[in-house]
């Protein structure tokens, strides 16, 4: 039998629902709860066909331990599907919002970015297989659920997967110290992947060269280079402000 594991909250579930409804077994919902939210996650359940279970409170806080469950647990398959960036794209309703990490191979790093990238809307976050940590179970724990409501795509050939996103009218723009541009002078209100490096090494030679542009993070103290998933944050965040503002 599958290893499985226990998710909680309405828009982790919704989202695994959404990207990957045959890992979703069953779904615990709090009987007491018939709000709009609820109705919207049970028809997302009878449409996948997951069975859905009315129970007490008192059992879901037993099932999700220290975590915020807001009234609904859901168990799902341990194992990761493996989606592809197509997977992500078709049915977008808004531009797309990616963020890449070439090289990033520390799962603290990982997981903080994927709770970002969750933070900002984003759409998925794309990695290469190898010179990176992959979701391994400290990356999930940082991620504290993010990394059930983005998908992580992991590729092959990541410049090949950059010139594909291109091909889709995707904007890929690399974070680079020494761009001349920085990242407000940046139209983003289009569909956009924000490219980011590992903190120290940055970008490799054919990821850079790949990119449609380059562009730096403003920096005005000392220290030369920001931690990747808080220059995660800057980039994507500036997208959104970007996007909100119609500047």
């Amino acid at each position: 039998m599958a290893e499985s594991r226990y998710i909680h909250g309405f828009h982790a579930i919704s989202a695994k629902l959404r990207h990957d409804p045959e890992a979703v077994l069953e779904i615990y919902l709090d009987a007491k709860r018939a709000d709009a939210r609820a109705k919207d996650l049970i028809a997302r359940a009878e449409l996948a066909g997951v069975r859905l279970h009315p129970v007490d409170a008192q059992r879901l806080d037993g099932m999700a331990g220290t975590h915020r469950h807001q009234g609904v647990v859901a168990k799902v398959n341990a194992q990761q599907r493996a989606l592809k960036v197509d997977d992500v794209l078709e049915g977008l309703t808004e531009p797309a919002l990616l963020l890449v990490l070439d090289g990033v191979t520390d799962p603290h790093n990982l997981g903080a970015a994927l709770r970002v990238a969750d933070g900002a809307g984003a759409h998925a976050v794309i990695a290469p297989k190898d010179r990176s940590v992959g979701l391994n179970a400290t990356a999930m724990k940082v991620a504290s659920g993010a990394a059930d409501t983005v998908p992580y795509i992991t590729v092959t050939n990541l410049a090949r997967t950059l010139r594909e996103l291109q091909e889709a009218g995707i904007w890929c723009v690399g974070a680079a110290g020494e761009a001349e541009k920085d990242l407000y002078a940046i139209d983003q209100r289009g569909p956009v992947a924000w490219v980011l490096g590992a903190e120290g090494d940055g970008l490799r030679r054919l990821t850079r060269e790949t990119c449609d542009e380059l562009a730096r993070i403003p920096m005005y103290g000392s220290v030369e280079s920001l931690n990747v998933s808080v220059a995660s944050g800057i980039c994507l965040f500036e997208v959104r402000r970007q996007r909100a503002a119609g500047a």
